[in-house]
């Protein structure tokens, strides 16, 4: 085998509650990660040495300040994994909430082990990939986990967040140290942990309280975002939320037709996604 294709799937956060501050700029948190299929390619190809990283956006450049370089950086230092072609379809908008860059080391990671057939296992690959990033570790997996920690505690859970999901996108960059620099205003009132895995497995969504705490940072300062979560709610939408500190909102249909009068009502002004829970 000397070329492997893999899909770098995307995530929300269904339910992201911030409850303490650690050293060394991260949170503890507690949230759904639920997996979606919309998704970018990542071509994986064999070569003597060194890794040539190339895709389709500008901003990523072939060095070790993008996360695809730097997880065949780790492999290779661990593994003695050799060089690597590294081809990116972009389709995940960045800075979005939805985990794209994350997921694209993840990605690599897997597609190492698989393309140089390496006896690692996911949970070795998780510690690995929290060192890239907090997100890194969930998308080894996927799927929908509980996650803890700083997001890189995970447990999986089975799915009852079905249906079609439509992601709006505004151009909005939400600066993700702004957010969470922003959060001691939420730590400082006194916090109840709400058990989303409990609600799950008894098969009981109660939506209004899978809150994302980020909301009441973001909404304030970016009055766009609550308006879009309305809009989605008022176009039948079961349940909408900010994904981790934004900038997209996504909504959950039961019924895909809703889901696209949706989608045309905000596709003039937004970039939008229909996709589904992976499973």
């Amino acid at each position: 085998m000397t070329t492997v294709v893999l899909k770098s799937h995307a995530k929300v956060n269904i339910g992201l509650q911030i409850l303490d501050q650690r050293s060394g700029g991260y949170h503890t948190i507690h949230t759904i990660f639920q997996e979606l299929e919309f998704h970018d390619t990542i071509t994986l190809e064999k070569r003597d040495n060194g890794c040539d990283f190339s895709s389709n956006v500008e901003w990523l450049k072939n060095d070790d300040s993008n996360l695809c370089v730097k997880a065949w950086q780790k492999m290779s230092d661990l593994f003695g994994v050799e060089g690597i072609s590294i081809q990116l379809e972009k389709r995940i908008p960045a800075g979005a909430g939805l985990g794209g860059g994350s997921s694209n080391a993840a990605t690599i990671l897997k597609g190492l082990r698989q393309l140089y057939e390496l006896n690692v296992s996911d949970n070795e690959l998780e510690s690995i990939g929290v060192e890239l990033g907090a997100d890194v570790p969930f998308f080894i997996q996927g799927k929908t986990q509980l996650g803890e920690g700083i997001g890189d505690k995970l447990n999986p859970i089975e799915s009852v967040f079905k249906g079609t999901y439509l992601l709006v996108v505004p151009n909005l960059h939400i600066d993700t140290k702004w957010a969470y620099g922003k959060a001691k205003n939420i730590l400082d009132k006194p916090i109840e942990i709400v058990n989303f895995a409990s609600f799950i497995r008894k098969g009981i969504i109660p939506f209004e309280l899978f809150e994302n705490d980020f909301e009441a940072i973001v909404v304030p300062a970016y009055p766009e975002i609550g308006q879009i979560k309305n809009s989605l709610r008022a176009h039948k939408a079961r349940f909408a939320s900010l994904s981790g500190s934004g900038s997209t909102v996504f909504g959950i249909f039961d019924e895909e037709a809703d889901a696209k009068s949706a989608e045309s009502y905000f596709s003039s002004r937004y970039n939008t996604f229909l996709t589904s829970p992976s499973h």
